[in-house]
């Protein structure tokens, strides 16, 4: 790589040349994306379509169109015709309209009408991320005819790690290894040695549900089908790695109230203007939505002019309930990710969350009566108020107790009821959880040691 930025900088195209040839695709992608527009211009000159064509496919969204256009209409068609079907579709996917028509005029027969087919499907979809590249021959071959059909295949096969068999309709009837034909007689009917493909997924299926399916069967390649059983094309392993690291991302930038579309451009290259118009909406919207935490102090104020120690413990009350309500929310949202619980388990889940919220809130509510029975006495002598560390201790513990369980609970049934009207869990659940929370945890807090304080 060193040797490579040295004759970027040197604009020495011939070392250029040499070393980006020994760089591995994926390095040259994150350098390319660091680079000003000179020097991103010199890189894909020099190198060419051919060597170009796995650099392209890594980039990010963003930069695939101004990177194509650094190429002639000839180059380009070869770089085009170079992508494997599933990552040309990604670029169709990604640039202006205007450019998908110039760029599908410079595409081959076979690649235009394999192109148009995948387009029918949305990019989140298995049909939208898959290859057609696959390893196919039919049940009524022998081992003889299977093998000379892959061999003349073989260029343009993703994988032959599983082959799929099909019926004269091209649906899909079973599956084998390359190994199952390698040690088979010539003669040996296909249809004898095939396994059933029992795992498959709908072309029009979530991506997330297509990962998923690859990750829990321990699947290699994962057969996309149609509504009547027609093999399409597979998705593979490394598909569901990118789109699981897609989806994670998403999640955790939702759980962190930061909207938009995601990018996939890395930070540093990412503008301020769009990190700022992802982040504000939240922010300003939260910013009002905590207005009621101010009004639920002044409207119990005569409380704490009272007994102004209960100040003392207010925030631990309320951050205590935000940190059992994030607990629980995060472990839902993941159970519901990986598909083990759905809005029908509602009544489990929030059985279940009852109980781990009554325990977390007794654990919680002791180790607070101990700290102020006999540790706050140690610190100063009085608590300033017509009642005793005893009745503090009695009064902050149960306001402790009941916002741990009720913000358990309700933590734990956001995201099903977010689910169940069709929004993101991660959206609704950690922006909406921390506010409500807190408003709701000061209620408790200030309802709870007032009626046991005798303060209202």
């Amino acid at each position: 790589m060193s040797e490579l930025l040295r004759a970027l900088e040197a604009s020495d195209c011939s070392a250029l040349l040499g070393a980006a040839e020994d760089v591995h695709y994926a390095d040259l992608a994150h350098l390319y994306e660091n680079l000003d527009e000179e020097k991103r211009d010199l890189l894909l000159k020099t190198i060419g379509p051919e060597l170009a064509t796995d650099l392209v496919a890594e980039l990010p969204y963003p930069l695939i169109e101004g990177a194509l256009e650094h190429f002639k209409p000839a180059q380009l068609r070869v770089l085009l015709g170079n992508l494997s079907d599933d990552d040309r579709v990604d670029v169709f996917q990604v640039v202006s309209e205007e450019a998908q028509v110039r760029f599908f005029s410079l595409l081959g027969p076979r690649d235009k009408e394999l192109t148009r087919n995948l387009l029918k499907y949305e990019e989140d979809t298995a049909g939208g991320r898959m290859t057609t590249h696959v390893g196919r021959i039919t049940a009524d071959m022998t081992v003889k005819q299977a093998i000379t059909v892959l061999r003349r295949d073989r260029e343009d096969t993703e994988t032959l790690a599983r082959i799929f068999v099909v019926d004269e309709q091209g649906r899909l009837v079973g599956k084998v290894r390359l190994r199952d034909l390698a040690f088979s007689t010539w003669d040996t009917p296909v249809f004898d040695i095939m396994e059933p493909a029992d795992e498959t997924i709908l072309a029009t299926a979530d991506q997330e549900l297509a990962a998923r399916t690859l990750s829990k069967y321990d699947l290699i390649v994962l057969p996309v089908v149609d509504e009547f059983h027609h093999l399409l094309g597979v998705l593979t392993y490394d598909d569901a790695l990118e789109i699981l690291q897609e989806e994670s991302t998403e999640d955790i930038e939702k759980l962190s109230g930061i909207g938009g579309e995601q990018s996939e451009v890395s930070y540093l290259n990412t503008s301020v203007t769009a990190q700022y118009r992802r982040r504000v909406s939240w922010l300003v919207g939260l910013a009002f939505v905590s207005i009621g935490s101010g009004y639920v102090m002044y409207r119990f104020s005569e409380i704490l002019e009272r007994a102004f120690v209960l100040a003392l413990f207010l925030p631990m009350v309320v951050a205590a309930g935000g940190n059992s309500g994030g607990q629980a929310a995060t472990m839902v949202i993941r159970a519901m990710t990986l598909g083990e619980v759905s809005t029908g388990n509602a009544l489990r889940i929030a059985w279940k969350e009852a109980r781990i919220g009554g325990l977390l809130g007794l654990t919680l509510g002791v180790t607070m009566a101990v700290f102020i029975t006999f540790i706050l006495p140690q610190l100063q002598r009085g608590t300033g108020s017509p009642f005793d560390f005893l009745h503090l201790a009695g009064a902050v513990s149960a306001a402790l107790v009941v916002q741990v369980f009720s913000a358990t609970v309700l933590g734990a049934l956001l995201p099903i009821c977010a689910r169940a009207i069709r929004l993101d869990p991660a959206v609704v659940s950690a922006p909406s959880l921390a506010s409500t929370v807190d408003v709701s945890g000061m209620m408790i807090y200030f309802t709870t040691v007032g009626a046991i304080l005798h303060l209202h």
